[in-house]
C-alpha cells in the first residue's frame, strides 16, 4: 500500500514496465541511490528547491506543500479550551528565537529557518539529527515529548498527526513549496513520459481518489498506522508468521519467501476457495488434501502444515535435477501451481532449443509459456500435453516481486 506505491503501479502499467522498488530513509539517500544507478525515479514529497535541482531533474510538480512547526500541545490539552491551548503555543515565528529546533540531515527544513533567522535578526538552535534518522522519525519524537520542536512540510506532518494527535502542525513558516518526482540528469526521455503519464491522471478522479484515500481519510490512516502489519510500525506480515517461520526452518527457506507464496494463494484466507475447489491457505485441491490427510474442516494451521508438507516432496524430488537452491525453489513453486509433469516438459524443451535447463527466469519459464502452442506441446520430448503456462510464469514472478518487498520492510 502507500500513495506513491499506487501511482507508481500505474505508472509501470502506462510504460509497460515491471515495478522494482527501493527503500530509502532520507532524500539525500534516494538521490545518492539514484544517481548511482540503483533506481531510476525518485517518487517521493520531494520540495523543489535549486540545491536538488543542480542534482537531479524533477517531473511537473504533482502537489504544493508549505513548511509547518511541529510542537506538541500541553499534557490536559483534552481537558482545554481552544484558546487556552493556543495560548500554550508558539503561534509567531518570533517566539521561536534561542529554540532548539530539530530536523533531518540536508532537509530542506534547515536553508528555511536559516532564511528565517535572517528574517528575524536573531538565531535559532538548529539541530540537525542523524543522516539515519528520517523526518517522520523526528515528527514522533516531538509527539513523545524526546525533543520540543521541529519543521516538517505541511502534507507529511498533518499526516502523522492522524495518529499522534497532540502535535500541532498550524504554524506555517514559509510560502507554498512545489512537491515533485525526480529522475536522474540523463534521463530526459523517462521525464518526458513521466510528464505525459501525470497529465492524462491528473485529468482522471482516480488520481484524486488514491490522494484522498492516503492524506484526507483520517480513520483509514489511523487504522493502517495502528496495525501490526504496517511496516513502519509494525513488521508483522500476518496473523501466521510464527507459523510460516517455523515451517520455513523445515524448507531451509527465509519465511518471508513462504510467506509471499500464502500470499499469492490466498491473500492469507483460511476459508478462500477456488472455483477449481482448492482450499485454505495453502489452496490444496481435495485430491492433494487427501494425500495429506487433510479435508475441508482442517484448521488453517493443518491446512498449511499439509501444503508445506507437499513443498518439501517437491524440493525433494528436484534437488537432484537442480542443484542450485535459489533456482530450485522456482521450479519447486512452478510445480505447486501447475504440476511438476508439465515444468518438466518445460525444462526438456529448453534443453532441446538451447536454453538453460536448471535456470528458471528467461529459459524454462520461456518454454513452459510455448506449451500452449501446438508447435511445442506435440514435441516428441513433451509427455503431458498442452499446458497454459502464463499464469504460472505470473505466479512465480509475483511470488519473488513480493519476496524482495518483504525482504526491505520485514525483518
Amino acid at each position: 500500500m502507500g500513495y506513491e506505491y499506487e501511482l507508481l503501479t500505474r505508472l509501470a502499467k502506462y510504460l509497460n514496465l515491471e515495478l522494482e522498488i527501493k527503500v530509502a530513509r532520507t532524500a539525500d539517500e534516494m538521490i545518492r541511490m539514484l544517481n548511482n544507478g540503483e533506481g531510476d525515479l525518485i517518487a517521493n514529497n520531494l520540495i523543489v528547491t535549486k540545491r536538488r535541482k543542480n542534482l537531479i531533474s524533477f517531473a511537473n510538480h504533482s502537489a504544493t506543500t508549505y513548511q509547518v512547526l511541529v510542537q506538541r500541545k500541553p499534557q490536559q490539552w483534552r481537558e482545554m479550551k481552544l484558546h487556552e491551548i493556543d495560548a500554550a503555543l508558539i503561534r509567531n515565528p518570533v517566539d521561536l528565537i534561542g529554540k532548539k529546533i530539530h530536523v533531518a540531515k540536508n532537509s530542506t527544513s534547515i536553508n528555511r529557518l536559516k532564511n528565517l533567522s535572517e528574517e528575524l535578526g536573531e538565531d535559532f538552535k538548529i539541530i540537525v539529527a542523524a543522516d539515519t534518522v528520517s523526518s517522520e522519525e523526528i515528527i514522533i519524537q516531538v509527539a513523545k515529548g524526546e525533543i520540543d520542536y521541529t519543521v516538517e512540510n505541511e502534507s507529511v506532518a498533518r499526516l502523522l498527526q492522524y495518529q499522534y494527535p497532540n502535535i500541532d502542525v498550524d504554524l506555517a513558516i514559509s510560502l507554498p513549496q512545489r512537491v515533485a518526482w525526480g529522475v536522474r540528469k540523463d534521463s530526459p526521455i523517462l521525464l518526458n513520459a513521466i510528464n505525459e503519464w501525470l497529465d492524462i491522471m491528473k485529468k482522471k478522479n482516480d488520481y484524486y481518489a488514491i490522494y484522498q484515500k492516503y492524506f484526507d481519510n483520517k480513520n483509514s490512516f489511523r487504522r493502517r498506522f495502528s496495525s501490526d502489519f504496517f511496516s513502519m510500525t509494525g513488521g508483522s506480515i500476518s496473523v501466521y508468521d510464527n507459523l510460516l517461520k517455523s515451517y520455513a526452518n523445515s524448507l531451509h527457506w527465509d519465511w518471508r519467501l513462504l510467506a509471499s507464496l500464502v500470499y499469492q494463494e490466498s491473500k492469507f484466507h483460511s476459508d478462500k476457495t477456488s472455483v477449481a475447489g482448492a482450499k485454505g491457505l495453502m489452496q490444496l485441491m481435495p485430491a492433494t488434501a487427501q494425500q495429506f490427510g487433510i479435508d475441508s474442516l482442517s484448521s488453517a494451521h493443518d491446512n498449511l502444515e499439509a501444503g508445506v508438507k507437499y513443498l518439501k516432496l517437491l524440493c525433494k524430488s528436484w534437488k537432484a535435477e537442480i542443484p542450485d537452491s535459489s533456482e530450485r525453489m522456482k521450479f519447486v513453486m512452478a510445480s505447486y501451481n501447475i504440476g511438476q509433469g508439465h515444468v518438466e516438459d518445460a525444462r526438456r524443451l529448453a534443453e532441446k532449443y538451447g536454453a538453460e535447463k536448471n535456470v528458471w527466469f528467461d529459459n524454462v519459464e520461456f518454454y513452459l509459456l510455448q506449451k500452449a502452442n501446438s508447435k511445442y506441446y506435440k514435441d516428441k520430448v513433451v509427455r503431458n500435453g498442452s499446458a497454459k503456462g502464463k499464469e504460472t510464469v505470473k505466479y512465480v514472478r509475483e511470488i519473488f516481486d513480493r519476496y524482495e518487498h518483504y525482504q526491505q520492510f520485514i525483518q
